[in-house]
């Protein structure tokens, strides 16, 4: 039987390699991006784990005052500026790339795949092309 200090050196070096993830992650989550619409918007998370087109990498957003009665062009204009500003500059420079990157504007945030009533959602596909987000029509 190992000492439990046997394991501080090993627990020490995750912490080290993954505290600067870790705080870029939240440092992500705290900055405020003005939309074209002028809506302000904050990151809730980035999900790259579950199923869809391919590897798909959701970039999922929240603007508390989205009512999701804004203009159809305005609000592609929000979702489309997320992806290109937002989504392209933070994909894998090697390894997999997606084949699909989904961007979603929230007015608060909401659990991944949990049906909420309370929750005014839009969501939109795009392929991603010479650092160009395509929309793809569901």
């Amino acid at each position: 039987m190992r000492p439990i200090g046997a394991h501080i050196p090993a627990m020490a070096l995750v912490l080290a390699i993954a505290g600067p993830a870790m705080a870029q992650q939240d440092k992500a989550k705290e900055e405020r991006l003005v939309l074209p619409s002028g809506l302000e918007a904050g990151l809730q998370e980035v999900i790259s784990d579950q199923p869809g087109q391919g590897l798909t990498y959701r970039f999922r957003f929240v603007a508390p005052d989205f009512t999701g009665k804004e203009e159809f062009d305005s609000i592609m204009a929000d979702l489309e500026y997320l992806c290109m500003s937002y989504a392209i500059p933070r994909l894998p420079a090697i390894g997999p790339q997606p084949r699909q990157v989904v961007i979603s504007l929230a007015d608060h945030p909401a659990e991944f795949g949990v049906f909420d009533p309370d929750v005014t959602q839009v969501f939109e596909a795009y392929r991603i092309e010479d650092d160009t987000c395509i929309w793809e029509e569901f």
